[in-house]
């Protein structure tokens, strides 16, 4: 029997007050870690949703008016469609527009993509929520809309829905319409188009992988283009909104900050335990140096009672981090300001790979950091101790 196992499973750890400490300190960093996977997983997708991860549009860049229409299914289509990490390839068409509901005007870009099936609603729109506050719309209105172009055209849509968007400002208003509609509009052919719009699957959502599809399709699409096609020029979501990411790199930053900070607390709070430990047992472990128990082994007993305090500490602290983001899944109960936040409630995705890297990290540097009370071990004197008893 491993006489240090057998030593540590009689002595008790009465550190109530450490393990709490460890418990909070991983509830704050598995929460932290959720809410920042939650952030990126919603705003990616949200602002994928939006205009795709990767655009491909003319090379004057000036696709949303009338007069610089692409084909929507080019030659090199399918091979597009074939590379890796690609979930989607739709053409879609962009058009400014000019809206009007009583004395109320905005302008907003509107979006043709393929209507939905079973969709029957003729020149039926959907519309931010931001709009149909503006505008006093709701669904099953008209909306008058004026199009400038060499000449006006003015249309009147159905409101058929109305969605809350992840850049729901003045200036970010975006109508989804139908393509067809918008075709029609502007006198193109079937299968003329504004720009075709590429998603990728989740797996390469990272800035970096997106950056590397972006390469690779916009290359495709100009080394394989026949002499009678257009020109057309790859953009990724980075390049269209670099301050969303650049906010999503800070909250990843801020989450660092987190991990590091409530480690280091719990570390130290786990090295005050271990200390006290020591001191109360401190005959104990002259008596295990006079039979001839060796440093290293009696440290290891101690840290084997630590051991099991950080991992008692450890699972209640991912329970209930992982209770909150059920209960905040499933109700959003915590809500925040989207004019700030991009989103009107705390995102939560229990990310199982991460949790278990910053559970593991964590604990390493908890046991690294309980080494030096450790060394308190080799300052106690058998002989004194012993005589002390």
């Amino acid at each position: 029997m491993d006489a240090s196992r057998f030593i540590a499973g009689r002595l008790r750890f009465k550190g109530r007050l450490a393990m709490v400490s460890i418990a909070v300190s991983f509830l704050v960093m598995i929460i932290a870690v959720s809410v920042s996977s939650g952030f990126r997983k919603e705003i990616r997708s949200g602002v994928s949703s939006i205009s795709g991860d990767i655009q491909l549009t003319p090379s004057t860049m000036n696709y949303v008016n009338e007069d610089d229409p692409v084909c929507g299914h080019p030659s090199y289509y399918d091979r597009l469609a074939a590379v890796k990490g690609v979930k989607a390839i739709d053409p879609v068409i962009y058009r400014a527009g000019i809206v009007k509901s009583g004395d109320n005007i905005h302008g907003v870009l509107f979006k043709g993509v393929q209507k939905p099936a079973g969709d029957t609603v003729d020149l039926g729109v959907t519309i931010p929520s931001r709009l149909a506050d503006v505008l006093g719309l709701s669904v099953g209105d008209k909306m008058l809309t004026y199009f400038v172009g060499e000449r006006v055209k003015v249309r009147k849509f159905n409101v058929a829905g109305i969605y809350r968007s992840l850049l729901d400002s003045d200036d970010a208003l975006l109508v989804y319409a139908s393509v067809d509609d918008l075709r029609r509009l502007n006198g193109w052919e079937d299968d003329e188009v504004s720009a075709i719009e590429v998603t990728l699957d989740d797996a390469f959502k990272s800035p970096a992988l997106i950056s590397m599809k972006n390469e690779e399709l916009g290359s495709m699409a100009l080394m394989l283009a026949g002499d009678d096609e257009d020109s057309l020029v790859a953009t990724s979501v980075i390049q269209r909104y670099p301050q969303l990411f650049s906010w999503l790199s800070l909250i990843d930053f801020n989450v660092l900050f987190i991990l590091v900070l409530m480690t280091i607390v719990a570390g130290f709070n786990m090295i005050s335990g271990l200390l006290i430990l020591l001191f109360r047992n401190i005959s104990t472990i002259g008596i295990l140096k006079s039979m001839g128990m060796t440093d290293r082994n009696i440290a290891a007993v101690f840290l084997r009672v630590s051991s099991q305090l950080v991992l008692k500490g450890m699972a209640i602290g991912n329970a209930l981090a992982l209770l909150f983001c059920l209960i905040q899944g499933t109700t959003h109960v915590l809500k925040l300001d989207p004019a700030n936040y991009f989103v009107s409630f705390v995102p939560v995705a229990v990310n199982i790979p991460m949790i278990i890297i910053a559970d593991v990290i964590s604990y390493v540097v908890i046991m690294l950091l309980l080494l030096i009370p450790s060394l308190f071990i080799s300052k106690v004197d058998p002989a004194r101790t012993v005589r002390a008893q």
